[in-house]
């Protein structure tokens, strides 16, 4: 028997649904980061839509390595038309003071640059990965795609974010268990400038933790001397192995800190939020 939530409908249901949505839209480019959410959707789009979706991934010094080569390597898989294109966030002075709302003044300047793609290339909708759980955590790049019509299936077809996993594992899609991603600029304090040294240590780091074998969570967080680690508190034990952590110190002081610290609570996310204040969140 198929899943259910709250209000009785099944993931098989809201799959219907969604296919039912993108069958009206006809002609779809897909914001694609190659995360679980953005990969369900070009999956889903690809098998009713066919030739008529273009997946777009936005790449700058904002966005991790590792998340564009699984976005090229899914596109790929998924047969779907791929375009890679440089996206300006960086240029933005606004962006780079880092305020409390800098995820909407990058995703205005992204998404209206996909907007104006898809216009050049006679794509009639922009869709997102946005799902239904993402309202409950500080999301100010919500109110920029819906200030440029950007579309988001997956929320209006009430998927949550369990959801998309339990479908992507029956689609047989290997992000179904993928970690959740968030770009690099999310490790910054509000109030900290952004720059592309900070980005690239956030960036290096990350990838080092993974290879040690952290397969969960990773977050590396930028306060300017200090580095603070989150990982899942699964896998704060690891750290503990006294080579391991040598490791850790060298790599963390060849990039530049002085003082590395890992956070007993583990990974939560939206942490850098507890910082504002009521007003701040709207």
């Amino acid at each position: 028997m198929s899943a259910r939530d709250p209000d009785g409908e099944t993931i098989q249901t809201k799959r219907q649904n969604l296919e039912r949505s993108l069958r009206q839209m006809g002609r779809v480019l897909v914001a694609f980061s190659g995360g679980v959410d953005s990969t369900l959707l070009l999956k889903v789009c690809t098998d009713v839509l066919g030739d008529n979706v273009l997946a777009v991934t936005a790449i700058s010094e904002t966005s991790a390595r590792h998340e564009r080569e699984d976005a090229v390597r899914l596109a790929h898989k998924l047969g779907a038309a791929h375009l890679q294109v440089e996206s300006h966030e960086m240029e933005l002075a606004e962006f780079i003071d880092n305020p409390s709302d800098k995820c909407y003044i990058c995703k205005k300047s992204r998404f209206g640059e996909l907007v104006a793609l898809a216009r050049q290339k006679e794509f009639p909708w922009v869709a997102d990965g946005t799902n239904a759980d993402d309202h409950r955590d500080f999301r100010p790049g919500n109110r920029a795609t819906r200030e440029l019509s950007v579309q988001s299936p997956l929320m209006e077809t009430g998927l949550t974010k369990s959801e998309i996993r339990q479908l992507s594992k029956q689609l047989g899609l290997p992000t179904w268990d993928k970690p959740s991603a968030a770009c690099l600029a999310s490790r910054i304090p509000y109030g900290s400038p952004i720059t592309a040294r900070k980005l690239k240590q956030v960036d290096d780091g990350e990838r080092f933790l993974r290879g040690l074998g952290v397969t969960g969570q990773v977050r590396v967080r930028h306060h300017g001397d200090v580095v603070r680690v989150e990982v899942d508190a699964r896998d704060i034990a690891k750290f503990a192995e006294e080579t391991v952590r040598d490791r850790i110190v060298q790599y963390f002081k060849s990039l530049g800190f002085k003082h590395i610290t890992l956070d007993m609570e583990g990974y939560t996310m939206g942490s850098l939020n507890r910082a504002l204040a009521p007003e701040q969140k709207g």
